[in-house]
């Protein structure tokens, strides 16, 4: 594959993935003033319980694909129709299994009947947007991903607002149902698609390949919705749903850097593998580091401007979770520096490994949680979190280095560069209520930075730049 298309594909990723969460930052202040911290809070933990449920319903088949793209190049539609038949028909089972309890599911969650119902039965579907996205992904098909991500987000907010304003009486179902409702239809979409270019219902080979890699991501893929979600549900047990709708709305901003990091990572991943495939162990090498010193500023940057951010998109009975900000968002930074680690694992297929190291993370982060929480409030649980993050990431960093014998990482680099910009994005924190001295003390750190790494910037800048320049209408993707 043409770096041409990697970078292009790469930089459309960031755009997207910027003007889809821009709409999300710009209706966030509707859904501050339209629902009190305990409805959105309902709200928010409906889409927790999807997270944590979807990662078992699904088989964690999804990690399959990246490494099955170079081991099945032919036939690799029939594969993807073939794992999404096996991990919809597991989410029927599971799904009868949750009517059969529905009462208990009911007492327990404390949702109604039919949101139960509505939860698992998108549990079948769901799971379709994710290869369909990840299909296209694999294969540089940047338009189509980014049509369904836009698609979805667009109908989302409209269909959330509407259902709000024209259900008073219960708010926290209207906003369930605009998010659930949107994603049902485009799965169905995608389910479909899939099962017309692939035509393979059932395929062996193709199941045993999957499961041999997915299943032993289960725990892993819990263990990171605990990582992700188990915060605000101890923190609605321990401290009331006011602040857990403080918390979510905190973090909810929080992890907009994630948006950036994440689309990086999406067209990173395939050019991984190839290079990788190929034996470029130098130019990943390189390139990674420019990647991860790039995510520092940006966490740094995005720490900077957290207080007018979330006084600009929250009532003012949220502008306490602007204190949540920094140390989340050294959280995320955190992910975007292990996800290094992880991508080796994956295509080395030793998914084990993973799951064991997310297992540890999980449970030191839900100990953590339990002791600090109920200790210091809801501010820990963000503490607890970066702690959790940084676990994980020492584990992969040892298991990839002496398990598996790669040294393919800077990894004393990598460690330097994260405790830098963690201690600086905590040492701003006492600056939150002094903006002009926070922008002065940021400027002048980017302006350091900027200065020890001007070769690398404007190489790589100007080669972006050259490259986007000369993109022939051919290398287009139709």
């Amino acid at each position: 594959m043409s770096d041409n298309k990697v970078i292009k594909s790469g930089l459309w990723y960031i755009v997207s993935n910027i003007m889809i969460r821009a709409v999300g930052i710009i209706t966030s202040p509707i859904y501050t003033r339209l629902l009190l911290p305990e409805e959105k809070a309902l709200a928010d933990n409906f889409n927790a319980y999807i997270s944590i449920f979807t990662t078992v319903t699904c088989l964690c088949l999804i990690y399959s694909v990246g490494r099955a793209k170079l081991d099945f190049p032919d036939t690799f539609d029939s594969y993807m129709s073939s794992i999404q038949t096996l991990s919809s028909a597991f989410g029927m089972v599971v799904l009868v299994i949750a009517m059969i309890n529905v009462g208990r599911l009911s007492s327990l969650m404390q949702y109604t009947r039919f949101e139960i119902f509505l939860m698992f039965f998108y549990l079948v579907v769901f799971p379709s947007i994710d290869y369909m996205q990840y299909k296209y992904r694999f294969e540089y098909k940047y338009r189509e991903n980014i049509l369904i991500s836009v698609i979805i987000c667009v109908v989302t907010v409209i269909l959330s607002i509407a259902l709000i304003l024209s259900m008073p009486f219960d708010k926290s179902l209207a906003k369930i149902l605009g998010t659930v409702l949107p994603s049902l239809t485009v799965g169905l979409w995608c389910y479909i698609t899939l099962l017309k270019r692939g035509r393979v219902l059932y395929n062996k080979e193709y199941w045993f390949y999957a499961l041999k890699i997915g299943l032993p991501m289960i725990p892993h893929g819990l263990a990171l919705v605990i990582l992700n979600k188990i915060d605000s549900l101890m923190i609605m047990n321990y401290c009331g749903k006011h602040d857990g709708g403080i918390y979510t709305t905190g973090y909810s901003i929080a992890v907009l850097l994630s948006v950036v990091t994440n689309a990086i990572g999406q067209a990173y991943l395939p050019w991984f593998n190839e290079k990788l495939h190929a034996g470029s162990r130098k130019v990943i090498r390189d390139n990674n580091i420019l990647l991860m010193a790039a995510g520092c500023v940006m966490t740094l940057a995005f720490i900077t401007v957290g207080p007018e951010a979330i006084k600009l998109l929250t009532a003012p009975a949220y502008h306490a979770c602007m204190y949540v900000l920094p140390p989340v968002a050294i959280g995320t930074l955190c992910q975007y520096f292990y996800t290094n680690y992880v991508n080796l694992e994956l295509y080395h297929k030793k998914t084990a490994l993973i799951a064991v190291n997310s297992i540890i993370a999980a449970v030191a982060n839900v100990i953590l949680n339990y002791i600090f929480i109920r200790k210091y409030g809801y501010l820990a649980a963000a503490y607890t979190t970066v702690a959790g993050y940084l676990i994980l990431m020492m584990l992969h960093c040892f298991c990839t280095r002496v398990l598996l014998k790669e040294k393919l990482y800077a990894d004393l680099l990598y460690f330097v560069m994260l405790t830098v910009t963690g201690a600086i994005g905590i040492a701003l924190l006492p600056l939150y209520e002094r903006p002009f001295m926070r922008y002065a003390v940021m400027a002048a750190l980017l302006g350091l930075i900027c200065a020890a790494f001007r070769r690398q910037i404007a190489l790589y800048g100007g080669m972006i730049l050259k490259k986007i320049l000369r993109q022939k209408p051919q290398d287009d993707i139709g």
